[in-house]
């Protein structure tokens, strides 16, 4: 599918959504918000995908809303301004509900929405001088629709300051708690990708998808007797899947499982 805003490659299992917009530093506008939503939905039902990198061309990852949409935004009425709003919230929570292991790419500032981008996916791989900002306040406005996200990436100590201070801060910084996963030079990001990749391929895409709903479930409920229970069903239907018995059926004879035959490309 050809994109106006985006750039999609497929190779060796691994599909790489380019936000393309390095003139406006890949700040987001409908379409691009529209698109994202299109691409990662394609890339979830493509059984030759296997894992997504979200990546940005130009000198920043994401900075953000695109000024001449907020200015659009600002004559909305409150119908259509939900509406709206609606579509970077589906966006987000589709990139969060991806089947498939997600990986953002972040070589350069992330601010506000696009910090919402790198929270949603599940493995963050930032560069040194990579910057994030939750610019929201002094714009009178809140970080509301990626907050989910972003919360539950930083924590919400963490939370407190940054959308209450719309502060600048560092990826040292956004290592240190927690928002991105790997801190690396920026020459070594690919790299750094490619052995996460590697991981992530060679393990079974049914389990993935599984795990990664297991953790939506558990994350912030109580273990009770119905966590429990859901919990033993989980592992019960695991081990009775086609991925489940192929994969100790592997481990028995001392080989590689069926699923482990792609393997992820030099980027």
């Amino acid at each position: 599918m050809n994109y106006e805003t985006l750039e999609v490659k497929i190779e060796n299992g691994v599909g790489t959504v380019w936000m393309n917009r390095p003139e406006v530093r890949n700040a987001f506008n409908e379409t691009m918000i529209a698109e994202l939503t299109q691409a990662f939905r394609a890339a979830d039902s493509d059984p030759d995908v296997r894992a997504v990198v979200l990546a940005g061309h130009g000198p920043a990852f994401c900075a953000g809303a695109d000024l001449n949409w907020m200015k659009k935004m600002s004559g909305y009425s409150p119908e259509e301004n939900r509406a709206d709003a609606m579509g970077l919230a589906t966006m987000l929570n589709t990139i969060y509900l991806m089947q498939k292991p997600t990986l953002a790419r972040v070589h350069g500032p992330a601010f506000a929405g696009g910090m919402g981008l790198v929270a949603a996916c599940d493995i963050a791989v930032a560069a040194e001088a990579a910057e994030f900002c939750l610019s929201e306040v002094k714009l009178g406005l809140t970080a509301a629709t990626i907050s989910p996200y972003v919360v539950a990436a930083m924590g919400e100590r963490h939370a407190r300051r940054y959308f209450l201070t719309a502060e600048r801060f560092s990826a040292a910084e956004a290592f240190r708690i927690g928002l991105v996963h790997e801190l690396v030079p920026a020459a070594q990001l690919d790299a750094t990708l490619n052995a996460l990749l590697g991981n992530l391929l060679a393990a079974s895409p049914a389990a993935i998808a599984a795990s990664k709903a297991l953790i939506r479930r558990v994350a912030h409920g109580a273990v009770d007797q119905d966590m429990i229970a859901d919990t033993a069903a989980r592992i019960a239907a695991a081990r009775a899947s086609a991925d489940g018995k192929e994969g100790m059926r592997a481990f028995l004879e001392k080989r590689k499982p069926a699923w482990n035959e792609t393997k992820a490309s030099k980027r």
